[in-house]
């Protein structure tokens, strides 16, 4: 696995990252996610050993990055922040340059290089110079010197940066597939690319850990989820609306709009983990009020990331009626 041991890096009388302790296992796939300035590119520079910590250490696959770097980092693959590469290389000879400096042998390269040009889908500019090569390409690059050597963990920053959402897709398939032999690491500010990709995600603000969990009950956290919106063809809200109001499990309710004859709600619910549809949809039925929709909240990261790290509304301000 992949150890984080009470990392922190101070630059000045800057504390960068204080006291970081996490660790990741094969088959995981980290989503490290903060704010700009937070402290992940920092953090993943330590782990890979391309920064020394102030306090503290990092451990891959049993070699510690302090006692043992040459042997910790034979084990990482790591996709550095605005991805790297010799502008005046075209990509084969680059990538033969990576696999020769990790000492693979003439032939050992023959087979590896042109295996990992095709995983990372980059046939049709194999000999073009990377300085003419677009954003998403030497994006892809660098991600394909980062698998060269099959590590057996991946340290990814931003490895959708620049890539055009069929790109991205390819990506995350391949990230996916490879996690099921290795231990994997990628900050991202796609916080869709969490819930698509990551088994787990850390939340970093002000250089510390605020949250640590998989996504689904990240997103569960999220005051909204299990809420309900629903539209109820009717024309006065006051008798929808207590009947809503007064269903098994309901917290709360508001009536948000008027629109063509439709009124629109919102259900809250007393715990996000209990259903109420099913409540609510009986006691209207019930009552003969037509329901036209319905939609059950899951909850957001977008908006847990923003109330974790202190960018969102106040705890007690009613919801957004416009939402």
């Amino acid at each position: 696995m992949i150890e984080a041991k009470h990392l922190s890096k101070q630059f000045g009388s800057k504390m960068a990252v204080d006291d970081i302790a996490f660790t990741v296992a094969k088959g995981e796939i980290l989503g490290f996610l903060g704010p700009n300035g937070a402290g992940k590119s920092t953090t993943m520079r330590m782990l890979t050993g391309y920064l020394p910590p102030s306090q503290g250490t990092a451990v891959i696959g049993g070699c510690d990055l302090l006692d043992d770097p040459i042997g910790a980092r034979r084990k990482i693959g790591y996709l550095p922040e605005n991805a790297p590469v010799y502008p005046d290389m075209n990509v084969f000879d680059f990538l033969n340059f990576v696999a020769e400096i990790r000492g693979f042998t003439a032939a050992e390269r023959k087979r590896r290089v042109p295996q990992t040009i095709e995983k990372c889908f980059l046939s049709k500019v194999t000999r073009q110079t990377v300085s003419t090569l677009s954003k998403g390409f030497k994006q892809r690059v660098c991600f394909a010197q980062s698998i060269l050597h099959d590590p057996e963990y991946l340290i990814l920053d931003e490895p959708t940066d620049g890539l055009d959402p069929n790109q991205k897709h390819e990506v995350r398939l391949m990230i996916r597939e490879m996690s099921t032999q290795k231990a994997i690491i990628l900050s991202t500010h796609i916080l869709e690319e969490v819930e698509s990709v990551c088994t787990r995600a850390i939340i970093i603000d002000d250089g510390r850990i605020v949250a640590d969990d998989s996504p689904e009950n990240l997103k569960a956290s999220s005051p909204d989820h299990g809420a309900i919106s629903l539209t109820v063809k009717y024309e006065d809200p006051g008798a929808p609306l207590a009947s809503i109001q007064a269903s098994e499990g309901v917290k709360s309710a508001v009536f948000l709009k008027s629109e063509n004859g439709h009124l629109f709600f919102r259900a809250f619910p007393e715990r996000g983990d209990r259903p109420i549809a099913d409540k609510i949809v009986a006691r209207l039925s019930q009552q003969h009020y037509p329901i036209t929709s319905l939609f059950v909240e899951k909850g957001r990261l977008d908006e847990v990331f923003r109330r974790i790290t202190g960018h969102c509304r106040p705890p007690n301000a009613p919801p957004d009626a416009t939402r």
